[in-house]
């Protein structure tokens, strides 16, 4: 028996998931017995929100039913057809192809996989969810990644224009963004689209959290503006329901199909070769997006104010600050450091608050910063951001 050890792909040597990675390190120190608090993980149900009933017992029901068996690889009909309603209630009209997927996180892969070779890229908000970025990894593609505009967060059009190639495929815009909470004006995203029609590029559209908004804020959906655009909306019932669980998410492609169609099939070869999302769950798509809403505005109130708890807390600490978010759960704070990593890990372990450093969704060099989620109650937020200040005084002391 040799002792030559198994060799991994390379295409896993630049997988990074700092959203994840960062709870190894709080692990270890929870076993030390510190009460820890976190504010890293983008998952409602871990605090204290609750999944409306009506999708539940919607998925109870199909499973009661025996809807047990695969599902049509694209989704079960009527689910189909609720998230095509949905997508002209967003004034998406031009629907080519919707498939349900295990997450929108699975949508988001399959799309790439289908159109990005080894050597292609993708241009890719900076900064972003770190999804994107692994998925490049895996498919040995080029990083590309644009930057946005640290006062707004707006994506930088003069630099998505200044990174484009013969080897660039697509357009990824999340908006509302991921890690910073903001959302993404209407102006900008007409320019994006003429963009992406001038250069024959795809528009992936990350709108996973489009219906938590806040201060009256916008939300545009960028399908809605051209026709002609070839653009892909993903979304999902992870966040808006209160589900990110049941792994519950989709695609919309819409645009000219004499340009999409080849893709499209591409894209379905891939859907039929992994079989189905989760058959019953799409039975709670349908009572999600045809059902009540009523728990929508509830959960942005709630939002609005914890986000407002944090942004009351960190004026008064110099050195730190935070553009203030119009939507999503999260916000991204900067903070005057040398190593925005080397100071989350040492927060942890002094005072056992977990949050995600920056460098963990891209930045520019020289910046530092630090996402955390507006999710927890009001008291577990004051608490752990009162242990934020004292603890930045020492740091900085």
């Amino acid at each position: 028996m040799t002792e030559n050890k198994i060799i991994p792909a390379k295409r896993t040597e630049n997988v990074r998931y700092a959203i994840r990675d960062i709870v190894v390190l709080a692990g270890q120190v929870a076993k030390t017995g510190k009460e820890m608090l976190y504010l890293n993980i983008g998952d409602p149900n871990v605090y204290d929100w609750q999944t409306p009933k009506h999708i539940i017992e919607a998925t109870y029901q199909a499973m009661l039913s025996n809807y047990n068996g695969y599902s049509a690889s694209s989704g079960v009909p009527a689910a189909v057809a609720a998230i095509e309603a949905e997508a002209h209630q967003k004034g998406i009209d031009n629907v080519l192809d919707i498939f349900i997927t295990t997450g929108g996180s699975e949508a988001i892969e399959l799309c790439l996989n289908a159109l990005v070779n080894p050597g292609d890229n993708f241009l890719m908000p900076t900064p972003g969810y770190p999804l994107y970025t692994a998925v490049e990894s895996k498919l040995e593609a080029v990083p590309n990644p644009y930057y946005l505009d640290e006062k707004t967060w707006q994506p930088d059009v003069n630099d998505i224009k200044s990174r484009i190639n013969s080897r660039t495929k697509a357009i990824v815009l999340i908006n509302p963004n991921n890690p910073t909470g903001s959302v993404c004006n209407r102006e900008t995203l007409l320019e994006i689209v003429q963009i992406a029609k001038e250069n024959d590029l795809v528009i992936m559209a990350d709108e996973i959290y489009d219906k938590m908004i806040f201060d009256g804020a916008e939300m545009v959906s960028i399908g809605s503006l051209d026709k002609d655009v070839s653009c892909i909306t993903f979304c999902g019932l992870s966040k808006n329901y209160i589900v990110p669980g049941w792994r519950m998410g989709w695609g919309i492609v819409s645009g000219r199909d004499a340009i999409m169609r080849d893709y499209i099939d591409a894209i379905n070869k891939l859907l039929r070769a992994r079989l189905c999302a989760n058959h019953p769950e799409q039975y709670g798509i349908i009572a999600a997006l045809t059902g009540s809403q009523e728990h929508i505005p509830a959960m942005n109130k709630i939002l609005q104010r914890r986000r407002d708890i944090t942004l009351d807390i960190v004026k008064g600490i110099n050195g730190i600050d935070v553009v203030k978010p119009e939507g999503a759960f999260y916000a991204y704070a900067s903070i005057d450091v040398d190593d925005d990593t080397k100071f989350c890990q040492e927060l942890i372990k002094e005072t056992g608050v977990v949050v995600v450093p920056g460098s963990g969704f891209g930045k520019k060099d020289g910046t530092n910063y630090f996402r955390y989620v507006i999710l927890p109650d009001e008291v577990t937020l004051e608490k752990a951001f009162n242990k934020i200040a004292e603890f930045y005084g020492k740091y900085k002391g």
